[in-house]
């Protein structure tokens, strides 16, 4: 989802601004673009039968509302998607200039609408409106408008397609390092690299603030046990720290040679360094998670790779700045040896998401 911006931005430098490196990027990633794409639709409809084989319970309870939003996504959304990357891919020399830079758009807009109705399921399942449960115990769906317009889903989206661009952004621009490194392709290289940076300079500030702040404060609202279970607070507390690194310990109920900031999360989580929040002991033990190192570890991964994405993509756009990136070789084995971590960082997200999602 991330590549696919990038794509209709090279589309749009190569078409518009004629830039032949934009149009050699755009040809390359496309079938980088392509790969994926192929491998998303394969294990896709893997998961569509785990509906009715793994979960066909929840299936049949919840059928109006995420099955709707799920045909929605096939609908209107995959084969937008999947009928424009065909033009995009085959089309070069069959169609118009135009009609070339409407299929890259028409490809980033259907995945990312795509995304949004596939979290709005999501979010349905972590923070459920506009249904009632009927006689039958079946949930029958009241507002399709209030499930797409959920506060909890524009919200996810906007975190998780940050994620998607951060990743994007480091893949592309560590193919560029790479070939800087390796003394190949130095123009193409430059390009990759200077088109990561800039998008990874700002998704990495954006998934950080506004919109993990955003997802970090609806989770305290709604799913308070999985809030106090990611930052590992066991105990109600005022001034309560935000923690750098600590082990949770069950059996004490308390975390293990804790490094943290005073009074930090109480800030963070109701703006007031006094506030106090609410730790696992304020709720029945049997509404406490299953796996509490689980989704203490995932979300501490997924913060502290998100933290260190941040610096790398503020001090590259720095040296960008001063013309000194190319030659910086410290920071393009940086970047290159990042590339796989925001890979790891998105599915600690997830599973800190999925992880007791139930409100």
């Amino acid at each position: 989802m991330g590549l696919a911006l990038f794509l209709a931005l090279f589309q749009t430098a190569a078409i518009v601004w004629k830039d032949p490196l934009a149009d050699r990027a755009f040809r390359f990633w496309s079938k980088i673009f392509a790969i994926n794409f192929v491998f998303g639709v394969v294990t896709g409809i893997v998961m569509e039968f785990e509906f009715g084989t793994n979960w066909s319970s929840f299936s049949k309870f919840a059928e109006e509302t995420v099955g709707q939003l799920l045909a929605m996504e096939g609908t209107f959304a995959f084969f937008l998607e999947s009928s424009f990357l065909g033009i995009m891919l085959f089309g070069r020399k069959r169609v118009g200039k135009g009609l070339q830079l409407l299929a890259a758009w028409m490809v980033f807009l259907g995945s990312w609408i795509s995304a949004y109705f596939i979290i709005s399921a999501d979010a349905w399942m972590q923070h459920p409106v506009g249904y009632t449960v009927g006689p039958d115990g079946i949930v029958h769906l009241d507002s399709l408008l209030t499930i797409l317009l959920n506060p909890w889903a524009w919200k996810q989206f906007a975190h998780n397609m940050a994620a998607s661009v951060v990743t994007s952004s480091f893949v592309v621009a560590a193919v560029g390092a790479f070939y800087l490194l390796s003394g190949f392709h130095s123009k193409e290289a430059a390009f990759f690299l200077r088109w990561g940076v800039r998008l990874g300079f700002h998704s990495t500030i954006l998934v950080i603030f506004p919109t993990g702040d955003w997802e970090s404060r609806q989770v305290f609202a709604w799913q308070p046990t999985k809030a106090s279970t990611m930052e590992g607070l066991f105990k109600t507390e005022k001034r309560a720290p935000f923690v750098l690194i600590g082990q949770p310990n069950l059996q004490s109920e308390s975390l293990d040679n804790p490094i943290f900031l005073p009074g930090l999360l109480s800030f963070l989580t109701y703006h007031r360094f006094a506030a106090d929040v609410k730790g696992l002991d304020a709720f029945p033990r049997n509404d406490w998670p299953d796996n509490i190192p689980l989704v203490y570890y995932a979300y501490h991964i997924m913060v502290g790779l998100g933290t260190i994405f941040s610096v790398i993509m503020v001090i590259s756009a720095l040296f960008m700045a001063l013309g000194r990136l190319d030659r910086a070789r410290w920071l393009l084995w940086a970047i290159l040896l990042t590339a796989p971590f925001p890979y790891i960082a998105n599915t600690a997200g997830w599973i800190t998401a999925e992880a007791r999602r139930q409100p």
